[in-house]
């Protein structure tokens, strides 16, 4: 049997975009269930969620704390052993699911590659890894972050690593692609499997260069830095007590 796949979807207000991403992730029948933890809509996105009518749905009340914990509150609901992020309002493409578990027979944690859009899916840069120089690499990536949530998927095991998550991160993406290179094998694929759609109300700047002073980009490195070194040590002292 093959194992449970689980997509993780975090939402709030996206009634505009959440029925077509939903749809494009369920159009793959590897998928087991799609949890979306709405973070206190005010808008039709409930409705919206429920009335796609897809038994595969689970919709679960978020935490309100913000992105960083209504993430950490679904990987926590998941019940997969393999885990999809995904953002309210990109577009799945057809091989993306079935790409991605192939990678994860060779990986602990793959990310994908994605076609950076506007709002209406135009194309504004073909490839997010060529405009962010996306690659592996623990320290590569501690500098620059190129580990995008919304292109990620992952087994089990580094949930094992990530949760809970620290209460000070600056983004959750980052912490888990950085816990999987640290703990594990990392696959980068390079291969557009998304359209990763930008505009104002984006959750993330992930693509945008950072509006962040150097003090505060210097603290949050140093942040995840500590942050390794103490789940690395954890980690020691469970295999001896």
């Amino acid at each position: 049997m093959d194992p449970l796949v689980s997509v993780c979807v975090a939402s709030f207000n996206g009634e505009r975009h959440i029925a077509s991403q939903l749809q494009s992730i369920l159009a793959s029948q590897r998928v087991g269930e799609v949890l979306v933890s709405d973070d206190g809509s005010s808008d039709g996105t409930l409705e919206i969620v429920k009335g796609l009518g897809d038994p595969r749905i689970r919709l679960i009340r978020g935490p309100r704390a913000g992105l960083i914990r209504n993430f950490e509150h679904l990987l926590r609901e998941a019940r997969g052993e393999l885990i999809f992020l995904a953002d309210q309002d990109d577009v799945w493409f057809d091989d993306k699911v079935e790409v991605m578990l192939e990678g994860l027979t060779r990986a602990d944690l793959v990310i994908s590659d994605c076609r950076v859009v506007d709002e209406s899916l135009n194309t504004i840069h073909p490839s997010f890894f060529a405009l962010r120089r996306s690659a592996p690499g623990l320290l590569r990536n501690l500098l620059r972050n190129s580990y995008l949530g919304c292109c990620m998927a992952m087994r089990r095991s580094v949930l094992d690593r990530a949760l809970p998550f620290p209460e000070d991160l600056p983004m959750h993406d980052w912490w888990l692609g950085l816990v999987a290179q640290a703990f594990g094998r990392v696959l980068f694929i390079d291969r557009p499997l998304m359209q990763y759609r930008r505009h104002a109300t984006n959750a993330s700047t992930t693509s945008q260069a950072s509006t962040a002073s150097l003090r505060l980009r210097l603290a949050w490195r140093v942040t995840l830095a500590f942050h390794l070194v103490r789940r690395r040590m954890r980690g020691a002292a469970a295999t001896h007590p």
